[in-house]
């Protein structure tokens, strides 16, 4: 009976997650189907659920009537290098608040961990305020470092559990051998902690691909925006050009599951590494 009954709840288990994953996949699949059909096929009636003629003819259009490869060219700059900064200063912040005790760290920590609790557009108006006063609207280096204000207490609170699960003898051990500090940090103990510094730099990156809100607030010239403000260029007062918003759609999300895809065991291996101290 006991097997009976747990048989039927494996049964009932495996059936909510496959209906959930048919959910869940189902939107993207059929952004990716819209976005091969031909412009004139995309309504046709009955609706065609898997396209019985694939077109690129969507994705010519995306770039020849709008300037989608600036677009991706700028999400491109900006991503990777607000990660790169995050993820380098966040390594320095975080060894400091694991290695050492100072007055206030306690403080420092627990604010890092409020900050998490806000969310950004909160602070849209004092920011853009800010950014003015300081001639950083409408510049790309301006939004860099909004997301890199915005990405290092996140990333400083999930290295800080990578640093305290790394010995402080091997960094002994090193600078008995003659290491500096700073030597020691990068050459020792960065390495055994990489899937951490992957995983801070591939969620820094992806949060700042997809962000929509601070772009589209800070950047205002056609030639500087990302790749989020300009799906909305699409939509129109009197019409939505699906197979060019599909396209698009498409070309946003293959970076991330690129990244995802070469990356994910670097990305599993870092959060259970730094969610249990040892």
């Amino acid at each position: 009976m006991i097997t009976q009954q747990s048989a039927a709840g494996r049964v009932v288990k495996i059936a909510a997650l496959l209906l959930w994953l048919v959910v869940t996949l189902f939107p993207i699949y059929w952004i990716a189907v819209t976005a091969f059909k031909a412009p004139g096929s995309i309504f046709t009636m009955p609706l065609e659920y898997w396209p019985s003629k694939f077109s690129i003819q969507s994705f010519q259009q995306l770039f020849e009537l709008s300037d989608f490869g600036v677009y991706l060219s700028n999400s491109l700059v900006i991503g990777l290098l607000a990660a790169l900064i995050v993820t380098v200063i966040s390594i320095l912040s975080g060894y400091v608040l694991a290695r050492f005790s100072f007055s206030g760290r306690g403080i420092v920590f627990a604010a890092f961990l409020v900050t998490q609790m806000l969310p950004a557009f909160i602070a849209l108006g004092p920011l853009y305020l800010l950014m003015s006063r300081l001639g950083l609207v409408d510049q790309q280096i301006g939004l860099v470092l909004v997301y890199v204000a915005i990405g290092i207490p996140f990333s400083t609170v999930m290295l800080v559990g990578f640093f305290r699960n790394v010995p402080d003898s091997l960094e002994e051990a090193a600078m008995i051998d003659g290491c500096s500090r700073t030597t020691a940090l990068f050459r020792i103990v960065v390495p055994i902690m990489l899937p951490g510094v992957v995983a801070a730099f591939i969620f820094n990156f992806v949060a700042c691909w997809n962000e929509l809100f601070l772009s589209m607030t800070l950047m205002n010239s056609d030639s500087k925006k990302t790749v989020p403000p300009s799906l909305n260029g699409f939509i129109t007062s009197y019409n939505i050009e699906w197979g060019q918003l599909s396209a698009a759609a498409v070309l946003t999300i293959v970076p991330t599951l690129v990244l995802f895809a070469f990356a994910s065991k670097y990305i599993v291996r870092g959060l259970t590494a730094g969610a249990v101290k040892g």
